[in-house]
């Protein structure tokens, strides 16, 4: 899932895209982008309906400079992004919680964390196989391996299935790392500090209660 090799090494800064708070924490590092945006998943999908703003958790996969994004074709805002030329307009959020941050004061907690957020319009996916190779990516991109072992939507799967890309174009990354920054004062309290790593944790598959005797489990999750 890489970009294309003449792809300038930045994303360009926008007003959208320049942080206000912690400025030295942003990066248009299009390979730090990728990076964040391939270790997920599970993105949140925010647009506008009916003058209020609605954010929806969903799946997602990245395929070069695009993000895929798969739901209902029941979904109004995936329904209206189909609707118009130009697409809907919409913020998509990809995080990784990395630490809790406990510092002596409780003011001075923090999280360390990455994430990417990405402005664009979004628009419905029509072409047959690009439906198709999202559809894959957005399956071998929560668990790799998978897409290959199970059955392709049917043709009435697939009508029921919107996807929708939003091009990677106004993009930006924010991170922090490092352990608390107290105040001079507070260092001699009596409390502790520090970090506190946090990971995303697979534990035993556990078989479908219809699942026929003799198939094991596959290699790709027993490795996770």
């Amino acid at each position: 899932m890489t970009g294309s090799p003449s792809a300038p090494t930045a994303y360009p800064r926008t007003p959208r895209t320049t942080g206000t708070r912690n400025r030295e924490r942003m990066s248009y590092d299009r390979e730090l982008v990728h990076s964040v945006l391939d270790e997920g998943y599970l993105c949140h999908f925010g647009f506008v309906r009916d003058g209020a703003p609605v954010v929806l958790p969903t799946l997602y996969a990245r395929v070069g400079e695009r993000l895929y994004v798969h739901g209902s074709t029941g979904s109004r805002p995936l329904r209206e992004a189909g609707e118009e030329d130009e697409g809907i307009p919409v913020c998509v959020t990809v995080t990784h919680v990395d630490g809790l941050v406990l510092a002596k004061s409780a003011f001075h907690h923090s999280v360390n964390y990455r994430s990417v957020v990405a402005h664009g319009r979004a628009h419905q996916v029509t072409d047959h196989e690009e439906r198709l190779t999202a559809l894959d990516a957005i399956v071998e991109n929560a668990i790799p391996g998978r897409a290959d072992d199970s059955r392709r939507a049917t043709p009435k799967e697939l009508a029921a299935t919107a996807v929708v890309r939003v091009d990677l174009e106004e993009v930006s990354a924010k991170l922090r790392t490092g352990g608390p920054k107290d105040e001079p004062e507070d260092l001699d309290l009596p409390y502790w500090s520090g970090v506190l790593p946090v990971s995303p944790a697979y534990g035993t598959p556990i078989p479908a209660d219809d699942l026929a005797p003799g198939i094991p489990v596959p290699g790709y999750l027993t490795a996770r």
